[in-house]
This record gives C-alpha cells, sequence and structure tokens, in this order.
C-alpha cells in the first residue's frame, strides 16, 4: 500500500454542498432552488442533553426509533405492477422491482428512479411498463420528470435498478433488470438519459434480477455483474396448485433451470464484453440479491449473490478479475443445518463492531433471515440464533434489506421488506410486516418494527427497499417498492441527541464512484469502517454517501481512506454533523 501526505487537499479545507462540484465536460443541469448555505451542516433533530457520559453506544439511553410514512407530502404517486390480474399464475410476477436513489442532475439533492414492472398479452407474453423517475426539487419535494428525462421506455418487463458513473464522466447512470433484456440509461449531464445497451454491448437478454457494479479488474473502470433467475418463458410455464391443492398458484423455483449470471468487464471506452467464462462463474445459481464488497479486506472486490433454493456464491476475486469460488469452503453459502435457504436479498455491514464485514441475507418463509458472521481467513458462521434474528419466527418472506445506523449511535441496524410470492400461501399473508432489526451493543438484535410507526407495523407487499438521507437532517431515511401498492417513502423521525458524520468519495485514479474505496473513523469509542459497495438489499441501489454514526462523541480523532488505487489516505480535523466530499489525491 502507497501512504499519501498526511495534508488535507485544499477541497477539503471546508464541508462543501455536494451543488459546489464543478463539471466542465458537461453542459449545466436545469436549476432549482438554491440550498440553504447551511443546510447540509445543521444538525439533526435534538433531544433535551443527558447527563449521563457515553463512552460506548448505550441502547439504554437511545430514544424511540420512529419512521414517517411521507410518500403523499414529498408528492410521489407510483406503484409497481406485476400483471397478476391477467391470471398467468407465472413466476414472474413474484420476484417486483426496487428502487435507486440517484442525483442524476448532481445538484446535491437524492432523486428517485422506480422500475415500473409489467403485464401480459393475450399470448401469455410479458409487456413492460414505464417506470418513473422523480426529482427532488427541494428538501421533502418531488416532481415526475420521466418523460422529460427520456426514461419512458417500456420495452422490457423490469424488475431491479443499480446506479453508477459507468463511464466515469461525473453523471451517475441506469442499469435496469428484467424479463426481456437489460437496459442502460446513459446521463447526458443535462438532465436527460440515452438508452444505449445494446450499443454498449450489454446484450444480455436472460431473465435477470439484481446488478451490482464494481471494478473487479482494478483498471479504473467499471465491471458489471448481472444475476439471473431461472429458465421461465410462456412456453414453459406449467400448471401448479396451491400448497392447499385446490386451486392454481405461482410454481415454486425449483420447478425451473437455473440460469447463468454473466460479468461484463468494461473496456474503457463506455463499452462493455463478456467475461464471465474467463472470470470463473457457476452456471448454477437462481441469483436474486447480489453485492460487491471486499468481504476478506485483502483490498480487492469480491461477490456474494443470494440464490433462491440453491447454494448462495461467494466469489474471491484475485484483483484481476479472477474470481474463485469459496461458497462452500466459506462457511457463508448455507444455513446453520448445512442446507440452502430461499434467498433474496443481501447487504454487508460490522455488526459486532470488531472490524470484519459480516453479510446479512433475507429469505424465505420457515427459514431463518441469516446473519453470517465473519472469522477472518475467508471464513463465516451462521449466527442468527446466538444474535436473535431468529426470534422473529420464520413466517416471513424477506426481500430487499439494509444495514444502516438508525439511531446514529454507533452500530448498524437492519431493516427487511416482506411480502409473499404466491397467491394463496398457507403459513403467511401475502402482505407482511416489515422488520427493523435495532442492533443492541453488537451483541444481538431487536425487532423494533411494531412501535417505529404506522407503515413499520403494517402489513405490505414489500419488495426492493434503499436507504439514504432524503432531507439532509443526518439521519438515514428509507425509501421502500411495493408489488401493486404505492410505493413508500418513509422519513427517518428517531430523535436523538446523537451525532453524525456523511462522506462521499470521488475517484481519479480509481473509478470515479470509488467503488471498493474502504473508509475507517477513529473516536474516543473506536473505529467504525464503510465500503463504497456494489449492489445490495434486492434490485436495488442506495445512496453513495458513507454514513457515520457517532453516537455522544464530538470529535473524529482521525479519518483513514483506502482507495481501491493503493493510496492510504489519512485525514484530521473533520467536523461532525456534516457532509464532506473527499477526493482522491494523486500517487504520491
Amino acid at each position: 500500500m502507497r501512504l499519501a501526505r498526511l495534508v488535507l487537499i485544499p477541497l477539503l479545507a471546508l464541508s462543501f454542498l455536494v451543488s459546489c462540484e464543478s463539471r466542465s465536460n458537461k453542459n449545466t443541469p436545469p436549476s432549482k432552488d438554491v440550498l440553504e448555505p447551511n443546510r447540509q451542516s445543521d444538525l439533526p433533530k435534538t433531544a433535551p442533553p443527558r447527563s449521563q457520559a457515553v463512552s460506548t453506544p448505550s441502547k439504554s439511553n437511545s430514544s424511540k426509533i420512529e419512521f414517517s410514512d411521507r410518500t403523499d407530502d414529498v408528492g410521489i404517486r407510483f406503484l409497481y405492477r406485476n400483471g397478476e390480474e391477467t391470471e398467468q399464475f407465472s413466476i414472474l410476477e413474484s420476484l417486483g422491482g426496487g428502487v435507486a436513489l440517484v442525483d442524476y442532475d448532481q445538484d446535491g439533492d437524492l432523486d428517485l428512479f422506480f422500475p415500473g414492472g409489467g403485464s401480459f398479452a393475450t399470448d401469455g407474453e410479458p409487456t413492460g411498463l414505464t417506470g418513473a423517475l422523480y426529482r427532488q426539487n427541494r428538501p421533502g419535494q418531488f416532481s415526475p420528470v420521466t418523460s422529460l428525462a427520456r426514461v419512458d421506455n417500456d420495452t422490457q418487463y423490469s424488475h431491479g435498478v443499480a446506479r453508477a458513473d459507468a463511464d466515469n464522466d461525473g453523471f451517475p447512470d441506469l442499469l435496469v433488470t428484467g424479463y426481456g433484456g437489460l437496459l442502460f440509461f446513459h446521463n447526458q449531464g443535462d438532465g436527460t438519459f440515452s438508452e444505449c445497451a445494446i450499443s454498449i454491448g450489454l446484450e444480455d437478454r436472460l431473465w435477470s434480477s439484481s446488478a451490482a457494479w464494481g471494478d473487479l479488474n482494478e483498471d479504473g473502470v467499471l465491471d458489471l455483474y448481472i444475476a439471473h433467475y431461472v429458465n421461465w418463458s410462456p412456453k414453459n410455464n406449467p400448471v401448479c396448485a396451491s400448497i392447499a391443492g385446490n386451486r392454481r398458484d405461482v410454481c415454486p423455483p425449483k420447478q425451473f433451470d437455473p440460469l447463468p449470471d454473466v460479468l461484463y468487464f468494461g473496456v474503457g471506452d463506455g463499452t462493455f464484453r463478456d467475461g464471465s467464462r474467463e472470470a470463473g462463474l457457476s452456471p448454477l445459481g437462481k441469483g436474486l440479491g447480489v453485492l460487491i464488497a471486499d468481504v476478506d479486506l485483502d483490498g480487492h472486490q469480491d461477490i456474494y449473490v443470494a440464490n433462491d433454493t440453491v447454494p448462495n456464491f461467494l466469489y474471491h476475486n484475485n484483483g484481476k478479475g479472477q474470481l474463485q469460488d469459496i461458497s462452500e469452503s466459506s462457511g457463508a453459502s448455507v444455513n446453520d443445518k448445512g442446507l440452502p435457504d430461499g434467498s433474496m436479498g443481501v447487504d454487508v455491514g460490522d455488526f459486532n463492531l470488531d472490524g470484519l464485514p459480516d453479510l446479512w441475507v433475507s429469505n424465505y418463509e420457515r427459514e431463518n433471515f441469516a446473519v453470517y458472521r465473519n472469522f477472518g481467513g475467508k471464513t463465516f458462521l451462521h449466527v442468527s440464533q446466538a444474535t436473535g434474528v431468529a426470534a422473529v419466527g420464520s413466517q416471513f418472506v424477506g426481500w430487499g434489506t439494509v444495514c444502516f445506523d438508525v439511531d446514529c449511535d454507533g452500530d448498524e441496524d437492519v431493516f427487511v421488506s416482506n411480502g409473499h410470492v404466491v397467491h394463496f400461501p398457507d403459513a403467511a399473508p401475502v402482505r407482511q410486516r416489515p422488520l427493523l432489526f435495532e442492533n443492541l451493543l453488537g451483541k444481538r438484535f431487536q425487532n423494533v418494527a411494531s412501535n417505529a410507526g404506522p407503515w413499520m407495523s403494517s402489513p405490505h407487499a414489500g419488495r426492493g427497499c434503499a436507504a439514504g438521507d432524503l432531507d439532509h437532517d443526518g439521519d438515514l431515511d428509507l425509501v421502500v417498492s411495493c408489488m401493486n401498492e404505492p410505493v413508500a417513502i418513509l422519513m427517518n423521525e428517531t430523535v436523538t441527541h446523537h451525532h453524525w458524520l456523511q462522506i462521499r468519495l470521488v475517484g481519479t485514479a480509481c473509478s470515479r464512484d470509488a467503488q471498493g474505496a474502504r473508509v475507517t473513523i477513529q473516536t474516543e469509542l473506536g473505529k467504525q469502517s464503510r465500503q463504497v459497495k456494489g449492489g445490495s438489499s434486492y434490485g436495488s441501489t442506495g445512496t453513495d454517501w458513507l454514513h457515520f454514526g457517532l453516537a455522544q462523541t464530538g470529535k473524529i480523532q482521525k479519518i483513514e481512506i483506502r482507495w481501491p488505487s493503493g493510496v492510504v489516505q489519512s485525514l484530521v480535523d473533520f467536523a461532525v454533523d456534516q457532509r464532506h466530499i473527499v477526493i482522491e489525491p494523486a500517487n504520491p
């Protein structure tokens, strides 16, 4: 590793608004309301100070976690549709859609993109429905710009969306998965997009569910992993009975053969090539969620795939884009009984604050959600029973999931969006309550969803979800996509006296998104680490701001950034309760 000089580059002498970033290679995007000068450095909502000093995160001192459904108030009117009213009883109907948080016009506000889903023609052929792009005009106010931005494409039955600046031009692009092929909306930098998947080499035509971006061969250009599901088609749509056996229902995934995933390597000129064979991908998955992150902390991004009814994949990357399948030997591919689960969503977080990234997986009913604790050496242990996750029971069908510090107390909590995949389940309802696991000092999780607001305590047909600070108040909000039900904008209303820090990285030698970078902060309470990851959740992309809850400590002692290029940057004198942009320094 090469150590960068321990100085702040001039840009970092202050805390900057995102809207102050300059873009010289694109037209100026449409203007929006001017941001208040102090808005991104405002303190979070505060409670009366407590006299007790805190030396470690303390749940006994934390306030009640609460989310407020603000969907109608902020101007969002959208629902994902699956075409179940045509009574095809197709497994295609069961997957649902995701969401992307994307500042597409680079004005500092997070905008929202939702895939639209689809329906079926009279002959059973899938048809597409237009998704939606909502622009945030000012904090908490959105307006639809789908047609204006030219993302009103209905050529495929869509599912997931993965955001990334694929060509390093400073503007984020959108990759949409689904049945019938991929859509790639290239950001033109003027408030519009151009769909160009085929022309840039993304010719995949298999049924895709989720996708993840990452620089796997470390050439500074982003690569793309596409998770495929099963070999369904209108001609391969068998008639299956419900569990009760007295009516037709959606067939289970075991009824179908798996589809091989695909890995595209970025060429560097805005195009991609299929590198699946040279990378060494397995042909046996039924992928629904995918994550790209450095799980063994060797400086190279690895790949974890949540598969449905077959073992999950864990690929160890050697830094050259060559992948070693360590699924079985790692312990992270099956449950504590040695059996594969029906896995849908995935994320990564250091739950016990030991410095090692752990894996979280949402699973099907009659299965526990999985916490795979990282013991180093590429080995994991299924600890759902020991951590209290299994205490919620096994009647949930989990989809989108997010590891995030809800209450800014210094440890990561977990949200899970739930909803059944069949029309006539026998053990659980179609619409299901979400789960919100509060992390209790890195030792146990406790579900607090029933007390976290009306939406959290109500059943929904949940699918994809993503987290981000929509209103710039220092805590993370949630956006949830549901099946045939309006999307939900859940604002974090947790009243807390805790401090926070948000950092966004901009690569120069590495990809502009800084995929694979790791940030570690040191405070009087210890260390916390976050990665710039690809994928995660189910079919969704969260904010590109790394968020740290600081509990009651008001001082950052040190920040260390390990860039994918090999540079290690040390920074000091960072103000808390603010957002900071850090640009990768030149090699010394």
